[in-house]
């Protein structure tokens, strides 16, 4: 069984002038894995996959399992708010050589407990593949309950929780339920500390795509048990993590922070778009107090 812990980035997908930007894509991988991220998940709600075709899904998918060359594991972005595609783009993660699949609660339809576990049932049954399940109402505007999450971990290709609801309780209530074996990783950087210390094992997270040292610091220090150190990792960090969130939705301001770091092309595809001239000067004065040698212009 695949055995995930430590610091994954939620990587951005790059664009220059309306298209996918491979270039780019290799040197946030070698940039990332350089700096000591455990794995990479490439297309999930940081990689913009609403707006990618099929095609560029399927080969931002390939072209990161090609550039990171075995050196870091891969949760390839899988969900989809259909059944079916998203079978299909599993097999496809799996085909390819993915470690593991991150699929989101289907988005929209908001199904029922039962059609939840259906869904994810289904995918888990037909793929040879690791699952990391993925709970975010704040995008799906549906909860998979802990309940929901204990019969699913029941299921041997179903191995992890990616806890977006922003309740400790409940991601208490899922590690009670479901104990050891199955892991928690945090889906909010602000909330990696507290989560940890109720049994998660580590983070997705955003912010590593421009601070991944930083980030993998934090966790391994509450890894280690060394809680001190986590905390004043945490609080450093935490006046950007707010940013990240606040600021703008989620990729709008990683991007945004990166380019002011000289690393990306900041663009973005609509429906998403630029931040605002003065939440841009905030991010920049931010990003100036607590990490200054990462702003570039």
């Amino acid at each position: 069984m695949l055995h995930l812990a430590g610091t994954y980035t939620a990587l951005v997908t790059p664009f220059r002038n309306g298209v996918v930007d491979y270039d780019r894509l290799r040197a946030n991988v070698d940039f990332q894995l350089a700096n000591g991220v455990d794995g990479l998940v490439p297309c999930g709600t940081t990689g913009e996959s609403p707006t990618l075709s099929h095609e560029e899904h399927r080969l931002v998918i390939e072209k990161t399992i090609e550039f990171a060359a075995g050196r870091g594991t891969i949760i390839a972005g899988t969900g989809s708010n259909a059944t079916s595609e998203a079978l299909a783009l599993t097999k496809h993660a799996a085909d390819v050589g993915a470690h593991a699949a991150l699929m989101v609660n289907p988005y929209y339809n908001k199904p029922s407990q039962e059609g939840l576990y259906r869904h994810f049932m289904t995918v888990a049954d037909a793929v040879d593949l690791p699952v990391v399940l993925y709970n975010i109402p704040g995008r799906t505007n549906i909860t998979m309950t802990p309940e929901t999450v204990e019969r699913l971990s029941k299921h041997p290709h179903i191995v992890a929780d990616k806890e977006a609801t922003g309740s400790l309780d409940i991601a208490s209530e899922i590690k009670l339920r479901c104990g050891d074996e199955f892991t928690v990783l945090s889906g909010d950087d602000s909330l990696t500390l507290p989560l940890m210390c109720v049994g998660a094992a580590g983070v997705i997270s955003v912010l590593s795509n421009l601070l991944p040292a930083r980030v993998v610091d934090l966790v391994e220090a509450a890894s280690s048990g060394d809680f001190a150190e986590a905390r004043r990792q945490h609080l450093g960090l935490f006046p950007l993590f707010r940013a990240v969130l606040t600021l703008a939705v989620n990729p709008v301001v990683i991007k945004a922070a990166l380019q002011l770091a000289g690393r990306d092309t900041g663009e973005l595809r609509l429906p998403l778009c630029e931040m605002p001239a003065d939440d841009r000067a905030t991010l920049k004065a931010l990003l100036q107090e607590h990490v200054p040698e990462a702003v570039a212009v």
